[in-house]
């Protein structure tokens, strides 16, 4: 397989990746933002079947945002072991900006994993201090029940 095709895949295989996980990330706190603003907390009775429900999808959006890095950081990686190879190859001929600019490019799977992670993050958080508003809801709500 040649170096180049090698490369690819690389590139398009981890970017893709993080695209795709940073498409889950968003379509999850869509879905569970438009959940929280239809919700109606006098209607559960029990608070852990609440709990259940408003917690659904958010440890997949706190596993993107914690895990995206090392995603990012396996391309860098895995770029970097491949300009090393192309360096072997061609130790007679070895052009000093040529590997620069490998190197260079190499970083932006580090890149795309922080762009994607940092977003994953603040919604995660954001989406876990509305959890909690509402369950603090569910609590005074309950409480003037009895």
């Amino acid at each position: 397989m040649p170096i180049e095709q090698i490369k690819n895949i690389i590139d398009y295989g981890i970017i893709g990746l993080l695209l795709f996980l940073s498409f889950i990330t968003f379509a999850f706190a869509i879905e569970r933002l438009l959940f929280y603003r239809s919700i109606k907390v006098t209607e559960y009775r029990n608070r852990t079947a609440m709990e259940l429900d408003i917690m659904k999808r958010l440890p997949t959006i706190a596993s993107i945002g914690t895990n995206a890095p090392y995603i990012g950081l396996l391309g860098t990686v895995l770029a970097i072991i491949l300009t090393f190879y192309i360096i072997g190859e061609n130790q007679n001929n070895v052009d000093p900006g040529e590997i620069m600019k490998h190197l260079a490019l190499a970083l932006k799977a580090t890149a795309a994993g922080l762009v994607v992670a940092i977003p994953a993050t603040v919604i995660y958080n954001g989406l876990l201090s509305k959890v909690d508003t509402l369950l603090a809801q569910w609590d005074i709500a309950n409480d003037e029940r009895k």
